[in-house]
């Protein structure tokens, strides 16, 4: 099976070697067997994070009058997803590049990839992959590999939990799913990512869709497709930064050392956590074009100038820079207007996507893999495949039932009678029908519960997810 080494030994095809942490000195992409126990107290951040494993300092604080705004503002559109989509999309754009709430941010995924749609169209179908035993080869890979992702996040830290258990059981459902492509290592920091916003079933569904509409061919043999967006990066590169791509064209530095886990893993291993997430954000609403955007910003940030290449006269010195490339380019705020302000389009990607691939035929004659095309991000899934609202719609929760709720009609009436005895001969008054109280996100088999409304007291602190709370 063919496969793709990078610099520093990884095997994205399912080798059980460990992946490294690009040189940085951070700690959530090594082995805890090698690296031992995270020094210092165990304190866990607001991201899940243990014993300083990840460095926020370019985390942006949101006041949270402004957070509770944005969540409300989100749980509208959620609510009408349809509509939103195809009247308000660039609104939602804006919204995503603001950052999604965290409270929301695993349903905002859910529905942007179209995972959701998926999930309601394949009612059970996890559940009955997940019964399955799974292909022996990729069950051993995948086992071995689980303790490799974010082994200091809680979620994944302990040997067997339940972060492990789900990360399996997400992984084999995608080898059964897709047998002919089977697990890739790189799909399984993009599981953990999924898993730490939302259920097993949800973050399978979302695994899927971006397998198969973001990134179709990353994962499968031989990894054409990523060679091919590597060239793509390198063409695109002339245009942004002249400098770096010269550099990288004199030492003769293939695109696929340095960017295939960045686009494989959706940058997941190489950003701090909070730009992860604002990177996510975007990615998964405007598409592939938002991991060409970072890898551009960074290729040009790192190696733009005369100024900056000073430092890195060879291959292995400009090799050691992308793998540790400066936190100030990292920041949150900095990269991700860096990234809105970029004038990279869809229509760019293609175009130079149709040239690579013409001279690839030339040299490597046609692709082995033949994958789906691509789409680029939420507006182009939903409109290729358009939802009906049976299938947005939200399954409930928490169901309330009252007292009244729970009478009979022969209950009622009898209250009736003896309530109108007690007021027999007092003032004429008029009177309210009993309040029946029902859940007031009725599932889609009853629509008839829709036209019941009752009001809810939420809690002032917060607004969360009416259809899954987020693990964060």
């Amino acid at each position: 099976m063919a496969k793709i080494e990078q610099g520093n030994g990884v095997d994205l095809r399912g080798s059980p070697e460990k992946l490294t942490d690009n040189g940085k000195g951070s700690s959530y992409g090594s082995d805890p067997e090698v690296n031992g126990n995270v020094p210092g107290e165990k304190e866990v951040d607001k991201y899940g994070f243990s014993g300083g494993a990840q460095q926020h300092s370019s985390a942006e604080e949101i006041p949270t009058d402004v957070l509770r705004q944005r969540e409300s503002k989100w749980l509208e559109m959620l609510n009408s997803w349809d509509k939103w989509m195809a009247k308000k999309h660039k609104k939602v754009k804006e919204r995503c590049q603001k950052g999604i709430p965290p409270s929301l941010r695993g349903r905002a995924w859910l529905y942007l990839t179209g995972g959701k749609v998926k999930r309601e169209q394949n009612q059970r179908k996890f559940q009955e992959l997940d019964s399955q035993p799974g292909d022996p080869k990729w069950v051993d890979i995948i086992e071995r590999d689980l303790h490799r992702q974010f082994p200091f996040h809680e979620m994944f830290e302990a040997r067997g939990g339940h972060g492990q258990q789900d990360l399996f059981r997400v992984l084999k459902a995608y080898t059964l799913h897709r047998p002919e492509e089977g697990y890739c290592q790189a799909q399984a920091p993009i599981a953990a990512v999924l898993l730490m916003h939302m259920p097993a079933e949800d973050a399978f569904w979302v695994l899927v869709q971006i397998c198969e509409k973001y990134l179709p061919g990353y994962y499968s043999s031989g990894l054409e497709a990523i060679q091919l967006d590597g060239e793509i990066l390198y063409a695109l590169l002339r245009r942004v930064s002249p400098v770096a791509h010269r550099h990288l064209k004199k030492h003769k530095l293939e695109p696929v050392l340095y960017m295939t886990e960045w686009f494989m893993c959706a940058f997941s291993r190489t950003l701090p956590w909070a730009s992860v997430l604002r990177v996510w954000d975007m990615f998964l609403c405007e598409g592939v074009k938002i991991l060409f955007r970072v890898g551009l910003v960074l290729l040009k940030c790192t190696l733009g100038s005369q100024e900056k290449l000073k430092t890195s006269q060879g291959l292995y010195e400009t090799m050691e820079l992308l793998r540790a490339i400066q936190p100030q380019y990292l920041r949150e705020g900095f990269l991700v207007q860096e990234i809105i302000e970029l004038g990279v389009s869809e229509k760019d990607i293609e175009k130079e996507h149709f040239a690579q691939l013409r001279r690839w035929k030339e040299t490597h004659g046609d692709l082995h893999c033949k994958s789906p095309p691509r789409m680029h991000g939420a507006k182009a899934i939903i409109t290729a495949e358009p939802p009906s609202r049976q299938d947005l719609k939200q399954r409930p929760t928490i169901i309330v039932q009252s007292p009244l709720a729970a009478q009979t009609d022969g209950e009622r009436e009898q209250d009736a009678k003896e309530s109108a005895k007690t007021n027999k001969g007092k003032r004429k008054k008029t009177t309210l029908p009993p309040v029946e109280t029902v859940n007031p996100y009725p599932s889609p088999s009853d629509p008839s519960l829709l036209l019941k409304h009752m009001t809810v007291q939420g809690s002032k602190e917060s607004l969360s997810s009416i259809e899954h709370d987020t693990y964060l």
